[in-house]
């Protein structure tokens, strides 16, 4: 389904189901008490943003560390593999929503229900600030403890009130931190309006890094050289690419000449230097057609080249990325890559990577123009804040890298 079919789907259906789901549940809270227990499965309910399944691992690993809890995972199907990268989350404790056709999403939604009582669900952390779906799946989960953010006085969706800790979202800090601060309400041992009075630091959300040996490298060497006969990792260094964005915010993406005007400054101002365009296999042509703008033997159309799965090896294998503010950025923070990501519609304070990452941001007076407050939509037609973005700029950052790399000796 397109972005805006699944919004008119959450808003025309989801206000009204939650304003009768939430009298069905206090009629039920009414009639039945629950009582206190030890946590034993905990769900946590992330549908749409494949890097959000890597910025809450420090909250799920929190709560596993003070619980011992079992934890689970919802997700959209396509998103899936986002969280086999930490493996957190065993994969037989993800259930997975397809969100591409209208009928096996209303199956997934149905049979969730089921599945989250089967394997005695006892909480529920809705991640989402923006959808109705998740916080009905919240509703009638089963789960006598219920997490999610609320507005309270603020602007934002109407989600019924199926809540049993309100959590006040915090702009003014990371998503990560909000995300501990969600865990932190579930651990309280009274009471509190708003949750969380806690204090989160910032080591609370350092990831957890994986490694590679060099055995485990080498079929990704491989498929580069696949790409590029003459590649030796001795002689040449891989820098990767990555100029797309997610369809939910395609006001993400820096324009595609600016990206054919770095990678040619790149190319220019080091030799040993590899270009990598990056993408999931719809993203060929797109791919296709920033390279045919550089023209260059070491630019190479990489899209769907590797699996989401294999990214970290690829980062593992290469010297740094420049990309626009998705996904990737975020699954790059588990390795050691260094990342330049560029912002625009959003704010790095909030939505910042983990990882060695330097953002690169304008900071306009409009900027960020997406937030809780506007359902994370704008009505921006004409990113400026990316556009006043020159390449020079982005060049700028990365040059100190690439000399670098230029010093090293063969």
């Amino acid at each position: 389904m397109k972005v805006d079919t699944m919004r008119q789907i959450d808003y025309y259906l989801g206000v009204p189901l939650c304003f009768l789901g939430t009298l069905c549940q206090k009629v039920v809270e009414f009639l039945k008490r629950n009582e206190s227990k030890a946590l034993q499965n905990v769900l946590f309910i992330e549908l749409s943003e494949m890097g959000s399944a890597i910025l809450v691992d420090p909250a799920m690993r929190k709560l596993q560390k003070k619980t011992g809890a079992n934890i689970y995972f919802a997700i959209f199907k396509k998103n899936k593999p986002s969280l086999n990268l930490l493996k957190t989350v065993p994969e037989e404790n993800i259930y997975s929503i397809r969100e591409g056709n209208f009928l096996a999403f209303v199956l997934d939604t149905l049979k969730f229900f089921f599945w989250t009582r089967k394997r005695k669900i006892d909480a529920v952390i809705d991640l989402e600030l923006f959808s109705r779906f998740t916080a009905l799946l919240t509703g009638f989960s089963g789960a006598p403890n219920k997490v999610g953010f609320h507005a309270y006085y603020n602007e934002g969706l109407y989600r019924g009130d199926f809540l049993s800790h309100k959590v006040a979202y915090n702009s003014h800090i990371h998503i990560a931190k909000n995300f501990i601060a969600m865990v932190n309400a579930l651990l309280a041992a009274e009471k509190e309006v708003p949750y969380s009075k806690t204090l989160v630091t910032d080591d609370e959300i350092v990831l957890t890094k994986v490694k590679f040996s060099a055995l485990e490298k080498k079929p990704i060497i491989n498929i580069v050289r696949g790409c590029f006969g003459q590649f030796n990792p001795e002689k040449y260094k891989i820098i990767l690419i990555n100029p797309n964005a997610s369809e939910l915010l395609i006001q993400r993406r820096w324009p595609q000449a600016y990206y054919a005007q770095l990678i040619k400054m790149i190319l220019e101002n080091c030799f040993k230097a590899i270009v990598l365009i990056t993408g999931d296999p719809r993203e060929k042509e797109e791919a296709d057609r920033l390279r045919k703008q550089v023209q260059a033997e070491r630019c190479i159309n990489f899209a769907g080249k590797v699996t989401l799965d294999q990214l970290p090896l690829l980062y593992s294998v290469s010297e740094f990325m420049v990309t626009n503010d998705s996904g990737p950025s975020h699954f790059a923070s588990v390795t050691d890559m260094l990342s330049f990501v560029i912002f625009g519609p959003e704010t790095p304070a909030l939505y910042g990577s983990l990882g060695k990452t330097t953002p690169i941001y304008a900071g306009l007076a409009c900027s960020p123009c997406v937030s809780a407050a506007n359902h994370r939509k704008t009505a921006c037609k004409d990113n400026i804040c990316l556009q006043v973005i020159k390449p020079e700029r982005v060049f700028a950052e990365i040059k100190p890298t690439l000399e670098k790399i230029n010093a090293e000796e063969n």
